[in-house]
């Protein structure tokens, strides 16, 4: 099964880009939002073209732009991120040798992680599905949000603090007290 913008490799023309433009509905997006696990996806668009390489291989190349939503990872407000990002995909008929199965249980993949192997159809929907899941920010903070400082220790004992466990906190303490003549 395909999706609807997947597009067959034999019916692609050798000598001529293939143009394609994406700008899903509002209920595409809301799926997608709800796949990535994002509050909302208010904007969507993927454009580029796909090209041959050579007689077997083939070229997609093209520009994600996005209007995302996500829940702030300190204060569950809403953080709206705009993404614009060049997606370069190219899909190779043959695999390099580093890149090619020894068993079927185990394979491993091409360093260049913009290299996929090729099938009987590129579908841009994927692609962009994905670049848009690796574009989005891991830990999105609203403006002003911080996770402050708790502070644990014994009773009657002084509390460690983060700027107690700085690599020249200690350092800074001994410059001080060489300063005062200690």
């Amino acid at each position: 099964m395909t999706d609807t913008h997947a597009l067959r490799v034999a019916e692609l023309p050798q000598n001529a880009p293939t143009l394609f433009e994406l700008t899903p509905d509002a209920e595409a997006r809301a799926a997608l939002a709800e796949e990535l696990g994002l509050s909302a996806l208010r904007k969507l668009r993927f454009a580029g073209r796909i090209t041959a390489q050579g007689k077997r291989d083939w070229l997609l190349e093209g520009e994600l732009g996005a209007t995302v939503v996500q829940p702030c990872v300190v204060t569950l407000e809403p953080v709206t991120t705009r993404i614009d990002t060049p997606v370069r995909r190219l899909f190779l008929a043959e695999l390099p040798e580093d890149a090619a199965p020894e068993d079927a249980a185990e394979v491993e993949l091409p360093e260049d992680e913009n290299i996929e192997a090729l099938g009987p159809w590129i579908d841009p929907g994927a692609v962009m599905a994905e670049a848009l899941a690796l574009a989005l920010p891991l830990y999105p903070r609203a403006e002003g949000a911080d996770l402050g400082e708790a502070v644990f220790t014994e009773p009657g004992k002084a509390p460690m603090r983060d700027e107690d466990t700085r690599p020249f906190a200690g350092l800074a303490g001994l410059r001080d007290a060489l300063k005062q003549g200690k």
